[in-house]
C-alpha cells in the first residue's frame, strides 16, 4: 500500500484539506491509495488542533462520494469491456461478472454502503456497481449513506481517541469497526427485546388481575342474591 511508502500524516499536515479530498477521491475512484489514512490522519491532527473536524468529515464525505460515481461512471461505460475483453485471465474476469451482477442485482444497496468500510471492496464497489449495471439513482443514495456513514465514524473515533485510534484501526480495519457496532447494534436489539417481555409481562399480570377482580364481583354478587 502506498501509506507504507509514502508520509501520509506529514502531506496531510501540510497541505490539509485539499489533500484529503484529493486522496479519498481517488481511492474512491478505484486507485490504490491510502484515502483511508489519509482521513485517520487528518482526524488525529484535528484532535491536536492542527485541523478543524468539521471539515475533516465533510470533505472527506464529499471525497468518497464524488470518487465512488466517477468509479460507478467509468465502470459503467467501460468496466463490461474490460472483464469480457479477451486476453489474460479472461475466464476469471468473466466469472466475476458472471458472478457480481445477479449480487449487486439482489444486494447492490448493501454492497455499496457496506463496501465503504471494506479495504479492497472500498477501491472496486464503484467499479463494479457500474460494471454490472447497477441503477444510477439506488447507486447515489446509499453512497452517498456509506460515504458520510464512513467519514463520520472514522473521522470521530481518529478524533476522540488520537493516535491510538489511529493505529487500532489499521490494524484491525473492518473487522474491529464491525465488533463494535455488532456489540452496539446487539445491545440495543436485546435492550429492546427485555423492554417489550417487561412490558408484556406487566400488561398480562393487569389482565390477570383484573380478571380475577371481576371474578371476585360476580362471586361476591352471587353470594348476596336470594336462593
Amino acid at each position: 500500500m502506498l501509506a507504507a511508502i509514502v508520509d501520509v500524516e506529514h502531506l496531510v499536515q501540510v497541505f490539509g484539506y485539499p489533500l484529503l479530498f484529493l486522496i479519498v477521491m481517488s481511492e474512491s475512484g478505484g486507485l490504490p491509495v491510502p484515502g483511508e489514512t489519509g482521513l485517520i490522519t487528518a482526524g488525529v491532527l484535528a484532535s491536536q488542533g492542527k485541523l478543524q473536524i468539521e471539515f475533516v468529515i465533510a470533505l472527506a464525505a464529499a471525497g468518497a462520494i464524488v470518487g465512488d460515481n466517477i468509479g460507478y461512471l467509468i465502470g459503467r461505460k467501460g468496466g463490461r469491456w474490460l472483464l469480457q475483453r479477451p486476453g489474460l485471465f479472461q475466464s476469471q474476469r468473466q466469472q466475476v461478472l458472471a458472478t457480481g451482477e445477479p449480487f449487486f442485482e439482489r444486494h447492490g444497496p448493501k454492497a455499496v454502503f457496506f463496501g465503504r468500510f471494506v479495504l479492497g471492496l472500498r477501491v472496486w464497489a464503484s467499479w463494479l456497481a457500474g460494471a454490472t449495471h447497477m441503477p444510477w439513482r439506488s447507486f447515489v443514495v446509499w453512497n452517498a449513506l456509506g460515504g458520510i456513514t464512513w467519514a463520520t465514524t472514522i473521522g470521530l473515533i481518529a478524533y476522540f481517541l488520537g493516535n491510538s485510534a489511529g493505529n487500532a484501526i489499521e490494524a484491525f480495519g473492518l473487522f474491529g469497526l464491525a465488533a463494535v457496532l455488532i456489540a452496539i447494534a446487539s445491545g440495543f436489539y436485546l435492550h429492546r427485546r427485555h423492554r417489550s417481555r417487561v412490558v408484556a409481562d406487566a400488561a398480562a399480570g393487569a389482565n390477570a388481575r383484573s380478571a380475577t377482580a371481576e371474578e371476585r364481583a360476580a362471586e361476591e354478587r352471587r353470594e348476596e342474591e336470594p336462593d
